[in-house]
């Protein structure tokens, strides 16, 4: 439907539910969802993060009595993640609801479990208690990886069970070394950047340089202006302020000319997949690139890719398809490269092949930068970290340094081993050594 409210409504429509309930349905299932003041809000004004959470309320004011989720936190930022599984957990306790959840961020979601079906991809599907299934698995959240690391037989299925366990053994571990400053140059300057949409202005006065050779990593709530800041600097959307890479500026340049200076993958990679073969599709983009013909095939194998050049793109995994893309945009050569919620629909293993491709594009002197909600990417393949809110930058600095001084967005590591500012399992083990 067109506005907030009407989708929240249209499921109960269809079942024939009195306008009365109906009505009072929409109320409760908004203020559930934190959404209220969203009701007359056009769907398409929303963010990917806010049109998720409107999905869910859909799906839940027709009170089903079973719910089956696929990644439903995938969109949402840290707070809204939170604020959403609470909601659905107070269901589950208070009135019965049975809820199925597939999702790739078990960090997020693990805690809430009574069960656990681990498919290890063979056909085959195991079965039991989530600290038993996480123990055994090839899954590998941050909790999971850490009682790897330390020898537990089971898996602590919250940072609260972890900090018992760590204390109880008596485990220490030192605190890691600072990093050093980026030092690049700026391969791209941003100043006094704004966009509005209407009324609306969803990105207000940003400085910003991004630099060769460094990883950014880009945070803030649903709706804070992140992938309208990386689309602007793009140069796709009209905003106002400068914005020079070298010294040209993006958005006075054709389409083909801008993607040579700096190129972005969008939240659904698929949106730039429209051939119907790899081939295809490769050849296309070495034609549009100026490049030479097999630049693109070379850059999947580069990859680390296995892609068959008759397959269809639509049949390709999520992680598959966002290889294709990142090789499609990579054969413009462009000195920066912009990623908006790369990791969506990522297992444990292709974020850790996505963070290896990353800090090979940082050490050619490529400067990149990525949106998203996933800090323990983030803490994993950033140095740089930008928080924004309400459109503004409202925090630059050290990665490290950002995220553990925040209880939003800190990784579990920070939790469990604060104060120690560690970010990731790695850190843990070489804290360990």
């Amino acid at each position: 439907t067109d506005t907030v409210e009407d989708e929240v409504a249209y499921g109960m429509e269809q079942l024939g539910v009195a306008p009365v309930a109906m009505r009072k349905r929409v109320e409760e299932t908004l203020d559930l969802m934190g959404i209220a003041e969203l009701r007359r809000r056009p769907l398409v004004e929303l963010s990917g993060g806010q049109q998720q959470r409107v999905a869910i309320a859909a799906v839940l004011a027709a009170q089903p009595r079973v719910l089956v989720l696929d990644e439903p936190t995938s969109a949402l930022d840290p707070t809204a993640a939170q604020d959403v599984l609470s909601a659905i957990a107070t269901l589950v306790h208070e009135v019965g609801l049975t809820v199925v959840l597939a999702e790739h961020r078990l960090e997020r979601v693990m805690q809430a479990a009574d069960s656990m079906i681990w498919l290890p991809g063979d056909g085959s599907a195991e079965y039991g208690p989530p600290g038993e299934i996480l123990g055994r698995a090839s899954v590998t959240p941050p909790l999971a990886a850490l009682a790897h690391t330390l020898d537990w037989a089971t898996v602590p299925l919250s940072v609260r069970e972890a900090r018992r366990r760590v204390q109880a053994s008596g485990v220490t571990i030192s605190a890691p070394s600072a990093p050093a400053p980026i030092s690049g140059p700026a391969a791209l300057s941003a100043r006094d950047v704004e966009v509005r949409y209407g009324p609306i202005s969803a990105v207000r006065c940003v400085d910003l340089d991004l630099h060769a050779g460094s990883v950014t990593a880009l945070l803030g709530r649903n709706g804070a202006g992140k992938s309208s800041l990386l689309w602007a600097l793009q140069g796709a959307l009209t905003s106002a302020g400068t914005i020079t890479v070298g010294s040209q500026d993006p958005r006075r340049l054709g389409a083909a000319e801008a993607r040579r200076l700096v190129t972005l993958v969008p939240q659904t990679a698929a949106d730039l997949l429209y051939l119907p073969t790899v081939a295809a599709e490769c050849a296309q983009a070495d034609a549009e690139s100026g490049a030479e013909p097999g630049t693109t095939r070379d850059l999947i194998a580069r990859l680390g890719l296995d892609l068959p050049s008759e397959r269809d793109p639509r049949d390709l995994s999520e992680g598959q398809r966002l290889g294709l893309v990142l090789a499609i945009q990579l054969a413009a050569r462009a000195p920066v490269l912009l990623l908006d919620e790369p990791t969506r629909g990522l297992d444990y293993a292709a974020k850790a092949q996505l963070h290896q491709i990353l800090d090979a594009l940082a050490d050619d002197g490529v400067a990149v930068a990525l949106s998203t909600h996933d800090v323990e990417f983030a803490a994993l393949a950033s140095r740089r970290l930008l928080l924004m809110a309400d459109g503004e930058v409202i925090a630059d600095g050290n990665t490290a340094e950002l995220l553990t001084s925040s209880p939003a967005y800190a990784p579990q590591m920070a939790k469990v081993f604060a104060p120690v500012p560690v970010l990731t399992p790695a850190d843990v083990e070489r804290g360990l050594r």
